[in-house]
């Protein structure tokens, strides 16, 4: 997949992910608060969120690989992808199905996470052409 295409997948799957955010936070607020205890509540939430940051680190990882011209910004997308289906989809697993283990995932999510990060300030830091 040349890099413009592989950015605008990149784009995509952010916006959807961002969306499908916004859909589970809401369900979470008017839906679980009489199902799930407080603890567990915060662990959904905390999924909600991160999944939304990572959906606009997704955007502006597409976004930076059109405007820098650089297919290389593309892979923090795909890390903050990752790591949202580790780290998100964990804590999703955790707090809605109790399947406790899950957590054991949820750090590998949160490397992936640090590692789009280093990825994108990396590319930004060396620029076009990298």
């Amino acid at each position: 997949m040349d890099g413009d295409a592989s950015s605008r997948w990149v784009l995509c799957i952010g916006c959807i992910s961002a969306g499908l955010g916004v859909a589970a936070g809401a369900f979470g607020a008017h839906m679980l608060k009489g199902t799930l205890d407080q603890p567990m509540l915060a662990v959904y939430d905390t999924a909600t969120r991160y999944q939304m940051y990572h959906a606009f680190g997704m955007v502006l990882s597409g976004f930076a690989a059109r405007i820098w011209r650089d297919a290389g910004a593309v892979k923090a997308g795909w890390m903050f992808l990752a790591g949202t289906l580790l780290f998100s989809g964990s804590l999703y697993g955790v707090s809605l199905l109790g399947v406790r283990w899950l957590g054991a995932v949820t750090p590998v999510g949160g490397a992936l996470f640090i590692i789009g990060w280093c990825v994108l300030a990396w590319r930004a830091w060396r620029g076009p052409g990298c």
